[in-house]
């Protein structure tokens, strides 16, 4: 058919050109491209190409999410919290049992005071014990591993701003 002073009737097969000047960017790849979007209604439009592939670099250390310290540090903190947590309260727990099924040993008396009284006011004293643990183990175990993580965190983040 010769080329006429009107443009050829649209193609109602094919989809209208886009109507913005900015080319149109496919949400799922994040590139643009300049026909209209494709859709399932036009399947024989190719998909937009997807990007290239970013260079991946393997880092040279685990990551410190994975790493052995952090297990280490788990471990001590959770065995700091059990050995301070079962001194107090199992000292507690055994006071409240003499006083429920040992009451005769409880209102005896030693050095001349109730037993019972005795060992309620030994709470005090276990408690500090409790807490004197705690840092000692804190000191001892714990916040050497916590220093350790924090120094390799900022060699980390140091590596990752030189990128």
């Amino acid at each position: 058919m010769p080329a006429g002073p009107f443009p050829p009737p649209p193609d109602p097969h094919r989809p209208p050109p886009p109507y913005a000047d900015v080319p149109y960017t496919d949400p799922r790849a994040g590139v643009p491209y300049a026909a209209s979007p494709t859709h399932r209604t036009y399947p024989w439009l190719p998909p937009p190409a997807p990007p290239p592939p970013r260079p991946h670099r393997a880092p040279r250390h685990a990551p410190l999410g994975r790493h052995s310290d952090l297990r280490r540090l788990r471990r001590a903190y959770r065995w700091q919290r059990r050995t301070a947590t079962l001194t107090a309260l199992g000292y507690f727990v055994l006071f409240l049992v003499l006083s429920a099924f040992a009451p005769s040993l409880m209102t005896g008396t030693t050095a001349g005071a109730p037993t019972g009284l005795l060992l309620a006011v030994g709470q005090v004293p276990v408690t500090w014990l409790a807490v004197a643990l705690y840092e000692a183990t804190a000191r001892r175990r714990v916040d050497p591993l916590a220093e350790l993580i924090r120094r390799q965190a900022v060699v980390d983040a140091r590596r990752e701003a030189a990128r």
